[in-house]
């Protein structure tokens, strides 16, 4: 038998409110994890290193009008 997905909400709906972080916690561990990418990665130091060396502005500082 193929589950469907229109068949996990619907087990979703009768199971306990007690038992449902045990089913999040079971759920969550299918959900891929992002890496993030080398350009990604690099933009990441390159941030981390600016706000480091004061190189940032805070939101106070900005115009929003």
């Amino acid at each position: 038998m193929n589950t469907t997905r229109q068949q996990l909400h619907s087990l979703i709906d009768v199971i306990d409110s007690r038992e449902l972080n045990v089913i999040y916690q079971v759920l969550v561990k299918f959900i891929p994890v992002d890496e993030p990418l080398p350009d990604e990665i690099e933009a990441i130091k390159m941030g981390r290193k600016e706000i480091m060396c004061g190189e940032t502005v805070s939101h106070a500082d900005i115009n929003w009008d």
